[in-house]
């Protein structure tokens, strides 16, 4: 089996609702898709998200990245079985065309190229995607076999209908919930206290400042919401203050998971150096796909770090069945967060909708590959760009 071209999109999608949180406000998503084609007829599916404040990446960039890089060298090996379909991912190594000092920059179009052919040889195999973390080695001490998972709520920034907010999280019977701080006139204690009152005692909450805190003001602000009952706290300074955040955790006692710092094990091996963080957010497009996102997870158990998979608003249902089938091949991460799709999109580009149930939960999707097919209709409206690249 090998792979005949792949075909990269550019995709608007619009969101159902404004996202906000205190470095970004987003009606659409601007992601990259890529549809691997192979020999005997099976299609894969990528998806990347760029974010350029997370790791420099655009669409655009994504696009003229890939067109420099010899993807018909780097893709053309024949494969008999998942041994040699990780080779072949791992074979893919985008061209260097802009500095890189923390390892990140192509990680969306990494994640997308290395989900499509995944998916692809996935269905070629007859196996889901999930089965690849027993075929990679440097899984080892993180494998597992979860036939559920349970996705955290979220809350994003701003004011407006935090009652309602809370108590539908509540009666919907969530878990968890991640509420993000850190905007420019909002009043966190207080949406804070809202929060905890209408969603419950018992529901475990978190925060994400986004970087948005100074290093000289992060204690006092988190000593304002100590009242709430806060499990965590996630990226609560910018990444040119990291090595701030040791000290600051010996001030709070507040565990601080690592974002926008954690995009690659570059990242990774500083902030166990620095004595950064308690546990790494990762996020499959932001951390360069499904193979590196293990390598992550497994230098967190290493290092005695817990772990989350994230998600970025903006995500459908490719990246949402990927995320799935790490999920369930993963243990022991400590919140999970993505499969939004209905309640994020006007319209969903799977025909497969895959949004968690109730309490956030989700089963195992056991179908070859990552499990969905692409509404070609849907796509079409919703593309901008596109480009072919012939492998073999």
């Amino acid at each position: 089996m090998h792979i005949r071209h792949i075909t990269a999109s550019i995709v608007q999608l619009p969101l159902k609702r404004r996202f906000v949180h205190a470095t970004a406000t987003r009606r659409e998503s601007e992601n990259i898709f890529i549809r691997c084609e192979l020999a005997d007829g099976s299609i894969g599916w990528g998806e990347g998200v760029p974010r350029s404040y997370v790791t420099g990446e655009t669409a655009t960039g994504c696009l003229e990245q890939l067109a420099a890089t010899p993807v018909a060298a780097q893709l053309a090996d024949d494969c008999s079985g998942w041994a040699d379909v990780i080779r072949l991912c791992e074979q893919f190594q985008p061209a260097a065309i802009n500095g890189n000092p923390r390892g990140c920059y192509g990680n969306a179009l990494r994640c997308a190229v290395e989900l499509s052919i995944l998916d692809a040889f996935g269905q070629a195999i007859g196996e889901p995607v999930s089965a690849v973390t027993q075929h990679f080695e440097p899984a080892t001490p993180i494998r597992a076999t979860n036939p559920i998972v349970e996705y955290s709520a979220v809350i994003d920034a701003g004011g407006r209908r935090l009652r309602f907010k809370s108590l539908l999280r509540r009666l919907y019977g969530f878990r968890h919930c991640k509420v993000k701080v850190g905007r420019q006139g909002d009043d966190d204690p207080q949406r804070l206290r809202t929060i905890r009152r209408w969603i419950g005692p018992t529901v475990d909450l978190r925060i994400d400042a986004n970087g948005a805190w100074r290093a000289a003001e992060a204690r006092q602000r988190l000593q304002s919401l100590v009242e709430s009952r806060l499990s965590c706290v996630e990226q609560p300074l910018p990444h040119e203050e990291v090595a701030a955040l040791a000290d600051l955790r010996r001030q709070t006692a507040m565990p601080v998971m690592l974002d926008e710092s954690l995009t690659s094990i570059i990242d990774a091996q500083a902030a166990v150096a620095q004595d950064a963080c308690d546990l790494f957010n990762i996020r499959l497009s932001k951390c360069g796909g499904f193979l590196a996102s293990l390598r992550l997870a497994a230098f967190a158990r290493e290092h005695r770090l817990g772990y989350q998979l994230g998600c970025h608003p903006g995500e459908t249902g490719i990246l949402s069945a990927a995320g799935r089938h790490w999920a369930v091949s993963v243990a022991d991460i400590r919140y999970l967060e993505g499969s939004y799709d209905r309640h994020l999109f006007q319209q969903l580009v799977t025909n497969e909708d895959i949004t968690f149930g109730y309490g956030g939960r989700a089963p195992a999707l056991n179908n070859s590959g990552l499990g969905v097919t692409i509404a070609k209709a849907g796509l079409t409206d919703v593309t901008t760009t596109e480009r072919r690249f012939p492998i073999t």
